[in-house]
């Protein structure tokens, strides 16, 4: 008999506006204590220097979670260039200095354009990214050092917001990239071919998937409502379990059609698109979950959400 999880059943997705100095685990533990939820799930780590949007899943929301992982993230970030970090960025020890008063602003520009569009990233050792079961990161807190494999990523934007030359000069940018795209690596990419070094000073998630910082609650806020006993303001700023899938077309069911869905079997649904994964909700409006598009026109249930608990 599977062991009943203590807390609330509840669900949707949070989007937290992570404060510095915490990992996304702990955000994500306190968060879930505020809300005494039963299940919770992050989707994606933000670094600990990291700020910004960190979308937390709760109850069955967490099904979806995978959908935020695969999505399109921006970032506004600051490098310095003139020197190296263990890390990449400003937590780590300085392994390198150069100087980057001979940088100017052309040079950088014309440096920047070789990181848009496809290119090829080797990710830092101190990223999530696991070998054999351990994130990198802690093998990299040991003093290992793995080879990696490069990946394909794609930086859809990258934009010079403002350069300050000097010694230690500062570069502000702003970027879209696709998943799997780690800032730090630009920024030690950037300063290995500007020939002086670079790390990250700050980093600033702005949007992950269909969420922004305009969405974003601090834990501040969610501490005051809790302690004000204010539980049911802080369950409405929940986002909808389907908001993380805003990019995947919507189909509406009879209320027949949800029964047979829900019992595994495929329906037939007029109008429905010819290929692909699909939203899936009721006539009502009550989302019913992901399903996929088959051959024959019918739409098969692939991950669906429990009610009525």
């Amino acid at each position: 008999m599977a062991r009943q999880r203590k807390g609330r059943a509840l669900d949707g997705i949070l989007v937290l506006d992570k404060p510095a100095g915490m990992s996304s685990n702990r955000a994500l533990q306190c968060v879930k204590r505020l809300y005494f939820a039963a299940k919770a799930g992050h989707t994606g780590s933000l670094d600990p220097l990291a700020t910004g949007v960190l979308p937390l899943c709760f109850g069955e929301a967490t099904k979806f979670s995978q959908y935020l992982l695969d999505a399109d993230k921006a970032y506004a970030s600051t490098f310095v260039l003139g020197e190296s970090r263990s890390t990449g960025d400003a937590e780590g020890e300085v392994i390198a200095s150069a100087g980057a008063s001979a940088v100017s602003r052309e040079q950088l520009e014309s440096a920047l354009a070789g990181f848009r569009g496809e290119i090829d990233q080797v990710p830092s050792m101190y990223s999530a990214i696991k070998h054999q079961g351990q994130p990198l990161y802690k093998l990299a807190r040991k003093g290992q050092e793995v080879e990696r494999k490069s990946r394909r990523v794609r930086v859809h934007v990258l934009e010079l917001r403002d350069f300050r030359p000097g010694v230690r000069a500062e570069v502000d940018v702003y970027l879209e990239c696709s998943k799997g795209t780690y800032v730090r690596s630009i920024a030690e990419d950037l300063g290995a071919a500007l020939g002086c070094g670079a790390y990250v000073s700050a980093l600033r998630r702005t949007r992950a998937g269909p969420f922004a910082l305009e969405h974003g609650v601090s834990l501040q806020t969610l501490e005051a409502l809790k302690d004000n006993e204010q539980l049911a303001q802080m369950d409405a700023l929940l986002q909808p379990a389907d908001t993380a899938l805003d990019a995947l077309p919507m189909v509406r069911l009879t209320e027949s059609g949800g029964y047979y869905l829900r019992q595994g079997q495929p329906v037939l649904v007029p109008n429905a698109p010819h290929s692909g994964m699909v939203r899936v909700a009721l006539e009502t409006g009550q989302f019913l979950g992901i399903g996929e598009i088959l051959d024959d026109g019918r739409v098969a249930p692939r991950r669906l959400i429990v009610t009525g608990r």
